[in-house]
């Protein structure tokens, strides 16, 4: 730990993680980014047998997300997630609890609390494209084209 108390940067793994239902609800899937203190980059991608709306994938994915850096012994990480609701109920934000996603909230709490040091961001979808991209792929889709800029003029 540096001074400030935040994590020397040696030791901090980044998490990316996103969740997809389709429909919504449907199948789940969950796609991860975890890119450890040396630089290398990991990815997971799984599918679910049961169903789920898009805010239960999200959820899946980072719990998926924090039991393998838990197996790999981490201590501190950045998570980032494009799910504000998930960001919100977990960052310690007054927000309006799911009731029936309370067991999965208060198992991502106590894993979450299990890291000496935890940073939960919210970043726009085209940030995450490459953890939606495997939550997609989990469930056999493709990803989703590039959003498209705005202010720019289409050709005639």
């Amino acid at each position: 730990m540096n001074p400030e108390g935040e994590p020397a940067t040696g030791s901090l793994w980044t998490i990316y993680c996103d969740g997809s239902a389709m429909p919504n609800p449907g199948r789940m899937g969950m796609g991860v980014v975890l890119c450890a203190p040396d630089g290398t980059r990991h990815t997971l991608a799984q599918a679910t047998h049961t169903t789920g709306c898009n805010n239960e994938a999200e959820l899946r994915a980072l719990l998926l997300a924090l039991g393998e850096l838990q197996a790999r012994g981490a201590s501190a990480l950045r998570v980032y997630s494009d799910s504000s609701i998930l960001v919100e109920q977990l960052g310690g934000t007054a927000a309006p609890p799911i009731v029936r996603l309370n067991d999965l909230f208060d198992e991502a709490r106590t894993l979450l609390q299990s890291f000496a040091v935890v940073s939960l961001q919210w970043i726009p979808r085209h940030r995450n494209a490459q953890a939606d991209a495997l939550a997609r792929a989990a469930l056999g889709c493709a990803p989703k084209p590039p959003a498209k800029a705005f202010g720019k003029r289409r050709k005639k």
